[in-house]
């Protein structure tokens, strides 16, 4: 893949693709993680010169526009962030569009419209996505893919797009690759993959791939619940995959078999009503034992053996990759399980990478100096589908 080093850009219209998917409560960003990450690309290019236009989704708007979907307030930050003013245009490819990146001087920024308003961003037809496409390319001169987060999405403006145009990889795309192949390849060892969230659905193909490279998977989160079911253990009205217990099994199963330490919590916080995370009234958990939970409460968090427990199996680590928090870590009440892994990576010597998505929220919420960490990813979705082996359609369409 080309590098924005090859590229000259004085003068010229650079897109950016960028992926500005942070959260919002109202107006207000509430974790503006995303948007530094692939603020030094956009100062970079703007300092060479380059007419940056800027481009992301935000959230799932069904292909028209919907105001709690808009990027007006992204541009407003991302402006404090670069020290000058980016120019919001109201549109993705219409007049708005069209005028504001006209209107562009050298080193000057523009941020569109989140780009899923318009249906031929996401379409399953190739058609309607490659006419979405053109439409863009008519915008630009230059192609910069820098949004890691969207790369396992073959959506026009990650994989289309890039096609149209004279392409290369940004700065951020770049640093996500090499940790992932820190990963992937020549591993040292001992590997720790920690694992939470709420599905084992979602990360049945991480479980399955790195069954054959981790040395320890630790598991927690609302995906546990799932695994001690599948042991045989009473896990009361917590999430519950049923029809992933089969997998399950075969998991633990070939665990044991290739020598690789499968760890499950030992205890639990459990309550019969779930937390009010807007109030964050104290919810006053109970803590029972990850064989004994209630049958009418529900596990939020792993207890404190669990807590030390997985500190002591991340304390020996040369190599983590943790991804999913370990439960409801937006209450404080819920928040220590999540907070001991946060440690334990931070205590570490080895090189620890956050796996995006929830963790890296939880990381900023609960206070932690991002810088303590390896690596913060921006896409936990594409991070976990590239340890599964699959060809990332965004990487593919930025390679030469």
């Amino acid at each position: 893949m080309k590098t924005i080093d090859e590229l000259e850009v004085a003068g010229r219209r650079v897109f950016v693709r960028a992926d500005l998917n942070v959260p919002l409560e109202g107006d207000t960003i509430t974790d503006d993680g995303r948007i530094r990450a692939v603020a030094p690309t956009i100062a970079r290019l703007a300092d060479a010169g380059a007419r940056v236009v800027v481009a992301s989704h935000l959230g799932r708007p069904k292909g028209a526009p919907d105001p709690q979907f808009s990027l007006a307030p992204v541009a407003k930050r991302l402006g404090e962030i670069l020290g000058k003013p980016v120019v919001f245009a109201a549109d993705t490819v219409g007049d708005s569009a069209k005028a504001t990146v006209a209107a562009l001087g050298d080193g000057e920024v523009t941020l569109l419209e989140n780009l899923r308003f318009n249906a031929g961003e996401t379409s399953k037809d190739d058609a309607e996505r490659g006419a979405f496409a053109d439409e863009l390319a008519a915008l630009a001169d230059l192609y910069v893919g820098d949004g890691f987060g969207a790369v396992h999405r073959k959506h026009a403006s990650v994989y289309d797009l890039p096609a149209r145009l004279p392409h290369a990889v940004g700065g951020l795309i770049s640093t996500e690759v090499g940790v992932l192949k820190k990963l992937t390849e020549n591993v040292e060892r001992p590997y720790v993959v920690v694992l939470g969230g709420a599905k084992v659905s979602d990360k049945l193909g991480v479980i399955d791939h790195l069954l054959e490279k981790a040395d320890r998977i630790l598991v927690g989160g609302g995906m546990a619940y799932t695994f001690l079911k599948a042991k045989g253990h009473e896990v009361g009205v917590s999430l519950l995959q049923e029809d992933q217990i089969p997998a399950c099994l075969d998991y633990l199963a070939r665990a044991e078999k290739r020598g690789v330490e499968f760890v499950l919590p030992v205890d639990v916080l459990v309550s019969a009503e779930f937390p009010d995370l807007k109030t964050k009234a104290p919810a006053n958990p109970d803590l029972v034992s990850s064989d004994a939970i209630p049958a009418d409460e529900e596990g939020l968090d792993i207890g404190p053996k669990t807590r030390e427990l997985y500190a002591s199996k991340l304390a020996d680590a040369a190599t983590v990759f943790w991804n999913g928090p370990m439960g409801v870590f937006e209450h404080p009440d819920y928040a220590n399980g999540t907070k001991a892994v946060a440690q334990a990576l931070v205590d570490s010597p080895a090189f620890t990478v956050v796996g995006g998505g929830d963790s890296a929220a939880a990381v900023r919420l609960l206070g932690f100096d991002e810088t303590a960490f390896g690596h913060i990813s921006t896409g936990g979705g594409a991070s976990l589908e590239y340890l599964e082996g699959k060809t990332l359609p965004g990487l593919a369409a930025l390679e030469d």
